[in-house]
C-alpha cells in the first residue's frame, strides 16, 4: 500500500520560490509582527509601531531589485512547469512597485495622521489592516490562477473596508465603510459567480489554460462561457470604480482617513485594473469581440462622468478639496480603461496594456502628491474645502508650488510633463487601435478636467482673505511630499524611462 502512495505524494510537492515572491510575504510577516508587538509596546511609545511599518514597506519595496534580472515563477503544476499560480515577469514588478511604493507613501502620512488623531484611531489594528492590505495588493498581479486571483483581490479589500470604518465614533467614517463595503461584497459575489462559470466551461482556473480551452468549449456550455465573461468583467468594472459602479467613490474617500483614502485612490486603482487586465488579456483574449466594445464604453461613460462630477464641486462646500480628487480619481479611471479597450482591437495588446500601466506610474505619483499636500491642510483646516487652500503660497511657497505641480500633471499641461506624456500614450493607443470616437472624447474630458484643475491651482496663488496661516510640517509629511515631488518632477524630465519600463515584455 505504501509503495504506490510515496511517488503520488512525492508528485504533490512543490518547491517553493521564496526570493520571487518575497515582496508580498514579507508586507505580511511585518503585519503580523506590528500586531503582535502591539500587545507588548507601552502607550507612550506606539510611534515604533508606524516606523517599523514603514520599514517593513520600504524593505519589501526593495526586494523587487534583485528579480530584476528575469522571470521567475512557482506554485507551478507538477506535471507542466510552464503552467504556474505566482510569476514575477515584468509585469508583475511595475505594479508591486506602485502597491508597495504607494503603501510606502501611505505610512509616511499615517505617522503624522495617527500623532495627530489624538487616539481616534487604533494604532496597532490600523498598521496591522493596513500592512495585510498592501500585501494582497502586492500578491495580485502576480497570480496566475483565478483562485489565487481572487483570495488577493479579498485580501487586498477586506482590511481597507476595515481602514475606511476605524475611526471611533464617527458617524461619517461608519456609512463610507458599510457603503464601499456593501459594493464590494456585490462585486466579489458577481466575480466569483462569472468565475465559477468559467471554471464549469474550462475545468481548470488557471489563466493561461483557460485562454485555451475557453476557444473550443462544447456548444452546450457556449452560452455559460460567455455568461461567465460578462460576471467577470461587470466583477472588476466595480473594483475598478468604472461608472455606473462608481457610486461608493465620493463618500468613502471623504469618510475614510485622509491616508487611507489616498490609498485607495491609488493601490485600490492598481488593484482592480491589474486585476482586469489578467482577466482580459491573458485569460479571455478569443474574448475581446465581447469585452473590448463594453470597455471602451465604461471608459467614455467613466471619464464623463467623473470630470462632470468634479466640475460641480462647490469650493466653499465642506470636505469639497477631497470629494474634487475623489471625483478626478473616478475621471482618471476612466483614461486607464482606454488601453484595455484598445488591445481588443490592436495587433499589439502589450504595447496597449504598457500605455495603462505607465499612465498609472505617473497618476499614482502626483495623486500621492496632491492627497500628501491635502493632508498638510487639512491639519489646520479640518474641513478641507477648496476655498482653503486661498493664498497658500504666502504661507508654505513649497507645497504650494508642488501641488501647482501634481494638479498641472494631472491636468496634462507643462511644466507637469509626465502627464501630458502619459495622456498622449493613452490617446496615441485609442486611435492605433481605430477607437477615433473614443480619442474624441477623451480629448473632451481633458479640456473639461483643464477647467478645475486649474482654477485650484490659480487658487493657491492669490491673496489670502486675512492673515496667511503657518502650516508646520512634520518629517514624515514632509518626507511624502519631497518624494513625490522628487518623482514627479524626475519623470517629468525623462518621461521615456517610464515608457521604457513598462514596455518591455509585460507578460
Amino acid at each position: 500500500m505504501s509503495s504506490p502512495a510515496q511517488p503520488l505524494a512525492a508528485s504533490l510537492v512543490q518547491s517553493v520560490d521564496w526570493l520571487a515572491i518575497a515582496p508580498p510575504t514579507l508586507a505580511a510577516v511585518v503585519g503580523l509582527v506590528v500586531l503582535v508587538a502591539d500587545l507588548f509596546v507601552a502607550e507612550h511609545r506606539k510611534a515604533l509601531l508606524g516606523w517599523t511599518s514603514v520599514a517593513g514597506l520600504a524593505a519589501a519595496t526593495l526586494m523587487l531589485l534583485p528579480l530584476l534580472d528575469g522571470d521567475r515563477s512557482t506554485f507551478c503544476l507538477t506535471g507542466d512547469a510552464t503552467v504556474c499560480s505566482y510569476t514575477a515577469d515584468r509585469f508583475t514588478l511595475v505594479i508591486q512597485f506602485l502597491v508597495l511604493g504607494g503603501a510606502l507613501l501611505t505610512a509616511l502620512l499615517s505617522v503624522t495622521a495617527l500623532k495627530d488623531g489624538r487616539k481616534e484611531l487604533p494604532e496597532g489594528e490600523y498598521w496591522f489592516l493596513l500592512l495585510s492590505s498592501a500585501a494582497g495588493a502586492a500578491l495580485l498581479p502576480a497570480s496566475r490562477d483565478l483562485a489565487t486571483l481572487i483570495v488577493a483581490l479579498e485580501v487586498a479589500s477586506l482590511p481597507a473596508f476595515a481602514l475606511v470604518g476605524l475611526k471611533y465614533g464617527d458617524r461619517k467614517s461608519s456609512e463610507a465603510a458599510l457603503k464601499f463595503f456593501l459594493s464590494s461584497v456585490t462585486a466579489t459575489a458577481v466575480s466569483l459567480m462569472g468565475i465559477s462559470f468559467l471554471y464549469a466551461s474550462t475545468g481548470t482556473l488557471y489563466l493561461t489554460q483557460v485562454a485555451d480551452r475557453i476557444q473550443n468549449v462544447d456548444g452546450q456550455l457556449h452560452t455559460l462561457a460567455q455568461t461567465g465573461v460578462v460576471l467577470t468583467l461587470v466583477g472588476f468594472a466595480f473594483k475598478t470604480a468604472a461608472v455606473p459602479f462608481h457610486f461608493w467613490v465620493p463618500d468613502t474617500y471623504v469618510g475614510a482617513p485622509l491616508p487611507i483614502a489616498a490609498y485607495l485612490s491609488v493601490i485600490g486603482k492598481a488593484v482592480g485594473f491589474s486585476g482586469l487586465i489578467l482577466v482580459t488579456i491573458v485569460a479571455l483574449p478569443s474574448y475581446a469581440h465581447l469585452w473590448g466594445p463594453a470597455l471602451a464604453v465604461l471608459a467614455a461613460l467613466t471619464m464623463t462622468v467623473g470630470n462632470v462630477g468634479a466640475l460641480r464641486q462647490q469650493a466653499t462646500r465642506a470636505y469639497s478639496a477631497v470629494r474634487l480628487l475623489a471625483w478626478s480619481s473616478v475621471g482618471q479611471a476612466g483614461y486607464l480603461l482606454v488601453p484595455i479597450a484598445a488591445a481588443a482591437y490592436s495587433g499589439d495588446a502589450e504595447k496597449s496594456v504598457g500605455s495603462t500601466v505607465a499612465y498609472a506610474l505617473m497618476y499614482g505619483a502626483v495623486n500621492l502628491g496632491a492627497f500628501a499636500v491635502a493632508a498638510l491642510v487639512g491639519r489646520t483646516r479640518p474641513r478641507n474645502r477648496v476655498a482653503d487652500y486661498r493664498g497658500l503660497y504666502a504661507s508654505n511657497p513649497l507645497s504650494a508650488l508642488l501641488l501647482a505641480f501634481f494638479l498641472l500633471c494631472l491636468a496634462g499641461l507643462p511644466p507637469g510633463v509626465i502627464g501630458l506624456f502619459a495622456k498622449v500614450t493613452v490617446f496615441a493607443a485609442a486611435v492605433d487601435a481605430g477607437l477615433g470616437w473614443l480619442a474624441v472624447i477623451m480629448a473632451v474630458n481633458v479640456v473639461i478636467a483643464l477647467f478645475y484643475y486649474l482654477q485650484w491651482t490659480t487658487l493657491l496663488f492669490r491673496a489670502p482673505e486675512g492673515e496667511p496661516q503657518k502650516h508646520r510640517v512634520p518629517a514624515p509629511l514632509t518626507a511624502a511630499i519631497a518624494l513625490t515631488g522628487v518623482l514627479g518632477i524626475l519623470l517629468s524630465g525623462a518621461p521615456q524611462l517610464v515608457l521604457r519600463f513598462t514596455d518591455t515584455a509585460l507578460f
